[in-house]
C-alpha cells in the first residue's frame, strides 16, 4: 500500500502538469489550464487526483502495471531514437545537455528496452496488447482535435 500511495503522488503531481500542457495546447479540458493563487494547477491535480485513485480503487493495480509498461517504455524509446534521429538531421542544434557516452548509451537502451518490449509480448500478452491499443485509441481523438489546425508552413 505505502508503495502505491507514494506512486500514486509521484504520478498525481507529475499527470498534473501533463493535463495542463495538454489543456494549453488545446488537447484538454480547458479547465485543467489554469493556476491558482499559489501557481498550482488546482483542478488538473484534482482530475489528476481523481483518476489514479479510480485506477488504484480498480483492484487491478498489477494488471494495470503491467498494461501501461510496454507503452511506458515504447515511448521512452522512441525519444531516447530521437536523440540519435536529431544528431543526424539537425547536426548544428545547440544541446545544452550532453548524452554520456554518445552512441552507446542510448543504443544500449534501445536494446535493453526493445528485449524488454519483446519479453512483455511473451509472457503477458493478455496485457500488453490492451495497453497498446488504448494509447491507439488516442489517435483518432487526437486527429479530432486538431483537425481544423494548420500545419505551420
Amino acid at each position: 500500500m505505502v508503495s502505491t500511495f507514494g506512486c500514486n503522488n509521484g504520478l498525481i503531481l507529475a499527470g498534473s502538469r501533463v493535463f495542463q500542457t495538454m489543456a494549453k495546447d488545446g488537447m484538454f479540458f480547458k479547465s485543467a489550464e489554469k493556476n491558482n493563487k499559489n501557481e498550482v494547477p488546482e483542478n488538473a491535480l484534482w482530475m489528476q487526483g481523481v483518476w489514479a485513485s479510480l485506477l488504484c480503487l480498480s483492484g487491478q493495480y498489477g494488471n494495470l502495471l503491467d498494461m501501461i509498461s510496454f507503452v511506458i517504455v515504447l515511448f521512452y524509446m522512441i525519444t531516447v531514437f530521437g536523440v540519435i534521429y536529431l544528431r543526424f538531421k539537425k547536426p548544428d542544434l545547440e544541446r545544452p545537455y550532453k548524452t554520456w557516452l554518445y552512441p552507446v548509451t542510448p543504443i544500449i537502451y534501445l536494446l535493453i528496452g526493445a528485449g524488454f518490449c519483446v519479453l512483455l509480448l511473451i509472457y503477458k500478452q493478455q496485457y500488453t496488447w490492451p495497453g497498446f491499443l488504448m494509447v491507439l485509441l488516442g489517435l483518432p481523438v487526437y486527429y479530432f482535435i486538431n483537425r481544423k489546425k494548420q500545419p505551420d508552413q
